[in-house]
């Protein structure tokens, strides 16, 4: 039986389509994996050609037949506003990971996407992971402080603001980058203990 990874945030900038490309690859060494594209800008639809190792579908209208897909693992990339389909991406979601930058702004911004968790009673298979970090801030631990009254999981690896990760789309991956390596590895381990 598959498993469904919703991965999103209402504010852009935040790294939701690599993040969601550089897991489905990492995850594809091992299993067979799909990429559904819900975001209009079809970022990740235009590498449908380049990528061998996954399948990356665009956008369709067909929430309900998203489990009926014969894959081992299911990631659904969402555009950066809230989407009518989000609701229903989240019921049918296992996990939703939810890519944040250690901003204020970005704290503002992520209320939204936890209240409709909540009413969906999802929060337990949620998880917040820092995204595209910078070296060497304090800001990070003020964001995890204001998290905290959301009672949501945080994902103990941060992902750094690494070239290593952004040139991965266009290489296919972040193993010559020693560090992000790590760090994607860690994340997907992490992402796969919570799916147990």
């Amino acid at each position: 039986m598959s498993k469904t990874i919703l991965v999103t945030h209402q504010k852009g900038g935040v790294g939701k389509s690599t993040l969601t490309f550089n897991l489905a690859q990492n995850i594809s060494k091992n299993a067979k994996v799909a990429v559904l594209d819900f975001d209009l800008q079809g970022s990740l639809s235009q590498l449908k050609e380049l990528v061998t190792d996954f399948e990356i579908i665009p956008f369709k209208d067909e929430i309900d037949d998203i489990p009926k897909l014969d894959y081992d693992f299911i990631f659904i990339d969402t555009p950066p506003y809230l989407s009518n389909h989000l609701p229903k991406l989240i019921a049918i979601a296992d996990l939703v990971i939810i890519p944040t930058k250690a901003g204020i702004l970005d704290l503002l911004a992520i209320k939204g996407t936890l209240e409709l968790i909540e009413d969906a009673n999802k929060t337990a298979d949620t998880l917040v992971v820092f995204n595209m970090i910078k070296a060497n801030t304090t800001l990070t631990i003020d964001i995890l402080i204001g998290l905290e009254e959301y009672n949501v999981k945080i994902a103990n690896t941060h992902i750094s603001d690494l070239v290593a990760f952004t040139r991965s789309v266009l290489v296919k991956e972040v193993k010559n980058d020693k560090n992000a390596q790590k760090q994607l590895d860690k994340l997907t381990r992490e992402i796969l203990r919570s799916l147990i």
